[in-house]
């Protein structure tokens, strides 16, 4: 098993060219279902998240042609085809190493009438049920059993419209939905859906499908089914949160970067919270630069919600960044109930942070010290990373197969502006 070993207190400087987003584009493979003609995605990031999705795709019937690119191109270029959709069964050996497989539920049911789909089951960061796509389908006139730890979910005469209320926001469950409804009979209404950057990505590649949707990016979305969707070809949006990963990286060690290919509108609340701990953040159309400012940084208080709030995929990063901070900070997670688990590892390079209840108290220390650390899961794996950037001494962060999945090769840019960081085999 790999290891990465990074040797702190380097700043950094220069480019980071920031991938297509891994939570939009793992929404996006699914949509391929919901038409016989070729979908082809432009910017797809390379990630073991994505390749496990692709392999779920391929035992549904979805063909793939992956475009050759030139090594110093991060983002991939694949066509999906859906001719023919060979099984509609999503098996437990697949689905259990990855809860966004549930996202085929919605696109296999409303193009084939039925749709059978292993319960993903717990997560390292808390349990994410999936009742309120359940019910969201059943809203459409699905029938739905659960038996044997698959979920069976039937429509033999197509989805009809209908109106999905939501009871709090959710932002895989309004996915599924608004996938499954651009296929239904009539209109459908959600109400209380996510407004997430990446829900108006798939939503804007729905339409060039053929899709008619209306209030995208507000509370209430609504869906005009068609018969049936065509091909089309699109960019998966820059991830946001790669950009902000690396602009705690920026902060925490006193450098300056410029993250290439964001777009600022898509991080408001962190944009603002880095503002308040004192990095200068300036961004122009196609970029962010980020800069420590002159007074160094500050402790600030953060509460996650969903978008347009603070993003829970930020939480552990913003932690790391904060370590090193002025004062005392005070994060607080209100999405998911396990999510401080880098805690201990970060308490091991001499960060001072006391966790109660859904809060965790950050006392800004001197200096962070190396150490052998373990990732826990992908956003606190990062969180390691960047403490272990700005730390005195050598770190070694283990499990790192975490980092796999939603950061495209993360040795390769930040050696690239100045990082002393390499990835080494444990065997």
């Amino acid at each position: 098993m790999d290891k990465i070993i990074i040797r702190g207190g380097k700043p950094l400087s220069g480019r980071i060219p920031i991938s297509g987003a891994k939570n939009a584009a793992l929404t996006l493979l699914p949509a391929a279902i919901l038409t016989e003609e070729p979908l082809t995605l432009r910017n797809l990031p390379r990630l073991a998240d994505i390749d496990t999705f692709t392999h779920l795709l391929n035992q549904h019937g979805v063909s793939m042609i992956l475009e050759g690119s030139r090594p110093e191109e991060f983002g991939r270029v694949m066509t999906l085809k859906a001719s023919r959709i060979t099984s509609t069964v999503a098996p437990y050996d697949i689905v259990r190493r990855m809860r966004a497989s549930v996202l085929v539920l919605g696109p296999l049911l409303a193009r084939c009438g039925e749709a059978t789909v292993s319960l993903p089951g717990g997560c390292a960061i808390g349990t994410r049920p999936i009742d309120l796509h359940l019910k969201g389908l059943e809203a459409l006139g699905a029938k739905i059993e659960l038996a044997q730890g698959y979920v069976k979910a039937m429509a033999p005469d197509g989805l009809k419209g209908g109106v999905v209320r939501f009871p709090f926001v959710s932002v895989g469950a309004t996915e599924n939905i608004l996938m499954a409804a651009t296929l239904a009979d009539g209109e459908t209404i959600i109400e209380n859906a996510a407004r997430e950057p990446e829900i108006v990505d798939l939503a804007n590649c729905l339409t060039a499908m053929g899709a008619e949707i209306e209030g995208v990016g507000t509370e209430r979305i609504v869906v005009k089914g068609k018969t049936r969707l065509h091909g089309a070809t699109y960019a998966v949006m820059a991830d946001r949160i790669e950009a902000g990963s690396y602009a705690c990286a920026a902060a925490i060690t006193g450098g300056e970067l410029e993250l290439v290919g964001i777009n600022a509108d898509t991080m408001g609340s962190v944009i603002q919270a880095f503002e308040e701990a004192g990095v200068s953040i300036t961004a122009s159309r196609n970029s962010l630069r980020v800069a420590r400012s002159n007074g160094g940084l500050k402790g600030i208080s953060v509460t996650t919600a969903p978008y347009p709030g603070f993003p829970t995929d930020m939480q552990a990063q913003f932690m790391a960044m904060l370590a090193l901070a002025d004062g005392a900070s005070v994060l607080t997670e209100t999405i998911f109930e396990n999510r401080y688990m880098h805690v201990p590892e970060l308490a091991r390079m001499g960060a001072d942070i006391q966790v109660r209840g859904r809060s965790a108290f950050v006392r800004g220390a001197e200096f962070l010290t190396g150490a052998p650390v373990m990732a826990t899961d992908l956003r606190a794996s990062m969180s390691l990373v960047i403490a272990g950037l700005a730390a005195r001494g050598e770190t070694t962060v283990s499990r790192i197969y975490h980092l796999d999945r939603g950061y495209e090769r993360l040795e390769e840019k930040l050696s690239a502006v100045g990082a002393d960081i390499e990835r080494v085999s444990a065997g």
